[in-house]
């Protein structure tokens, strides 16, 4: 394993051609945000990671990315870390750079309108208010790309959205979400498997 401090498509082992799909897990750096609700999005990025061949990892100051096998099948899951509201402009830079198409990429993130134990996969469609989907739209100049929504519920009367996605799981919510993490990793996997069904002739 190597990790490679310069741009993160300097890679010497990963082919462009071979990444069948980038797969974008939402969240914020650091670690005060590292067990909250919005960050949902990169507990399933270590979810894939661990159940996959990890082959390599890259880093630049927006972004980290993880090049990965399973089932036979390589894919980039890339970690935005320039916080969720900024999420688009590294995420249109890595599609862009592995020559991906808006097809291609899956979104991974928090949904409050969807309740805690549930997933469930949307493609295109309107961002519903979360910030991250609206970045990323706005920077791809489209809606048109898979999401794996993983739903946190809604924040009790009187408690502000924000500061509901912005805390920690309950106690007792972590063995839900663990389930529904794992769920998450998996309908990511089967989305990937579509994916690499679509590609055509070897990319430069």
């Amino acid at each position: 394993m190597r990790l490679i401090r310069k741009h993160p498509f300097g890679t010497r082992f990963i082919k462009k051609r071979d990444v069948v799909a980038l797969v974008a897990c939402l969240g914020n750096p650091g670690e005060k945000y590292s067990r909250s609700r919005h960050n949902a999005g990169f507990m399933v990025g270590d979810v894939l990671e661990e159940r996959s061949e990890l082959l390599e990892r890259a880093t630049s100051g927006q972004m980290s990315l993880a090049f990965v096998r399973e089932k036979e099948l390589k894919f980039a899951i890339l970690r935005p870390l320039s916080y969720m509201n900024n999420s688009g402009v590294p995420t249109a830079k890595t599609l862009k750079s592995l020559r991906l198409s808006s097809d291609r990429l899956i979104v991974v993130h928090d949904d409050i309108d969807i309740p805690l134990g549930e997933v469930r996969i949307k493609r295109g469609g309107g961002t519903a208010g979360h910030r991250g989907i609206q970045s990323i739209v706005e920077a791809l100049g489209t809606s048109e790309f898979q999401r794996v929504r993983v739903g946190v519920g809604r924040p009790l009367e009187g408690v502000d959205p924000v500061d509901y996605v912005l805390g920690e799981f309950e106690p007792a919510e972590w063995e839900i979400i663990r389930v529904s993490l794992s769920i998450a990793s998996d309908l990511v996997i089967g989305l990937v498997e579509e994916a690499a069904k679509s590609v055509g002739p070897a990319r430069a």
